[in-house]
C-alpha cells in the first residue's frame, strides 16, 4: 500500500514539521510528502501540490492512502472539504484523519462524522461573519470611524497640492510631509 501525507500551512513563516511529527507519531510510513503553503480557502483541487498528488494517486495502480493531520487542511468549507474526500475516493484513495483518532473518512461511519463537522466548522464561520457584520454596523451608529486612520487632514492635503503645483516631485512631496508616494499621488489624483 502506497501511503501519501498532505500537510499544508498558511504563510511562508509557518512550517509544515508538527503535522509531519504527529503522522511520524502515529506510526505511519510515508511513501511521498506533498505539502503547499497556500491558504486554506483556496479550494484542494486548485492547490499546486494537492493537484500533483492527485495526479501521482490517480496513476497509482497499488492500494493507496492520504493521511492528513487535521481536517483544516483538505479545506475550510464543507463543499471543499466533500468534494476533495470524494475525487480521492473515486481515485481508490482512503483518507485517514488523525484529528479524530485516525479516523478513515472513506469510510460510511467516516463520511457522517465528515459531514457533521464540515457543517459545523462552515456554520462557525458563518456566525463569525455574522457577529463581525452586527459589530461593524453598531460601530457606525454609534459614529465610530471604521478603517485605517487618515494619515493626512485637509491642510496638510492643501499643502500637498501646493507643493505639486508648483512643479515638486511626488517623492520629495511625500519625504517632506512624512506621508507615502502612494497617499501623495492619491491626492493628486482626487483633485
Amino acid at each position: 500500500m502506497q501511503t501519501f501525507a498532505y500537510l499544508r500551512v498558511s504563510t511562508s513563516n509557518q512550517t509544515t514539521e508538527n503535522q509531519l511529527l504527529e503522522i511520524a507519531q502515529a506510526g505511519y510510513q510515508l511513501d511521498l510528502v506533498y505539502a503547499d503553503t497556500i491558504s486554506g480557502s483556496v479550494p484542494a483541487l486548485n492547490r499546486p501540490e494537492f493537484a500533483k498528488m492527485m495526479d501521482t494517486i490517480k496513476r497509482a495502480k497499488t492500494a493507496k492512502r492520504l493521511i492528513v493531520s487535521k481536517l483544516d487542511r483538505l479545506g475550510r468549507d464543507a463543499v471543499d472539504v466533500l468534494s476533495t474526500v470524494r475525487a480521492l475516493e473515486a481515485a481508490g484513495c482512503t483518507v485517514r484523519l488523525l484529528q479524530l483518532g485516525d479516523l478513515e473518512l472513506t469510510s460510511p461511519a467516516g463520511k457522517i462524522v465528515l459531514t457533521t463537522l464540515a457543517a459545523v466548522a462552515e456554520m462557525e464561520k458563518d456566525i463569525l461573519i455574522e457577529r463581525t457584520h452586527a459589530g461593524l454596523s453598531r460601530a457606525k451608529k454609534e459614529g465610530k470611524s471604521l478603517g485605517r486612520p487618515k494619515v493626512t487632514n485637509d491642510s496638510k492635503a492643501s499643502l500637498i497640492l501646493q507643493q505639486l503645483a508648483i512643479g515638486t516631485s511626488v517623492a520629495q512631496v511625500a519625504r517632506e510631509q512624512g506621508v507615502s508616494r502612494q497617499t501623495v499621488m492619491r491626492i493628486r489624483d482626487a483633485q
